[in-house]
């Protein structure tokens, strides 16, 4: 019988993003304590565009994106939110989020590690790019590696691809 594999990836789904920031732009643009203090928000490609008259109107839009992208079933985890907080530019705060998709090569290294300690034996791993490839004959193994990786507080957000 030929091997069973599946793939580890950290990856969004564009159009829910998208979604969840339109329907964030139209509940400030409606909501009345968001009225006369000029924010705004909107995706400009991988980027979460924010801006308002305060910082805390710059940190409250992104309370409400958090929420829709949440609501959307969009990880937090792919949010690069800057430690930094917003920018005064001229009169306005601008907060830009950058969104985050790929393994880097150590979470990669983390999950590598963690299936080869705790894993079933028989499962092996091998990272390819912004991925890791899981493969084992028993497709339970492979089972039981998703529930390991699914249960390990990594700071990246992760998804399984690949099923074969």
């Amino acid at each position: 019988m030929a091997d069973s594999s599946f793939d580890i990836v950290s990856e969004y789904d564009k159009q829910e993003v998208a979604n969840a920031v339109n329907t964030a732009a139209k509940e400030i643009g409606n909501r009345y304590d968001f009225k006369g203090v000029g924010a705004s928000v909107e995706l400009a490609g991988e980027v979460i565009r924010m801006e308002a008259e305060t910082e805390e109107r710059c940190e409250a839009v992104l309370d409400v994106v958090k929420t829709w992208l949440v609501k959307r079933k969009v990880s937090l985890k792919h949010l690069d939110v800057p430690e930094s907080g917003p920018r005064l530019s001229g009169k306005e705060y601008k907060f830009d989020v950058p969104l985050r998709q790929g393994i880097s090569s150590e979470n990669a290294k983390k999950i590598t590690k963690l299936v080869r300690d705790e894993g079933p034996k028989s499962a092996k791993t091998q990272i390819q790019g912004e991925a890791v490839r899981v493969t084992s004959k028993s497709r339970d193994d492979l089972q039981a590696v998703q529930r390991l990786v699914k249960d390990a507080d990594l700071d990246v957000a992760l998804s399984f691809t690949n099923y074969r």
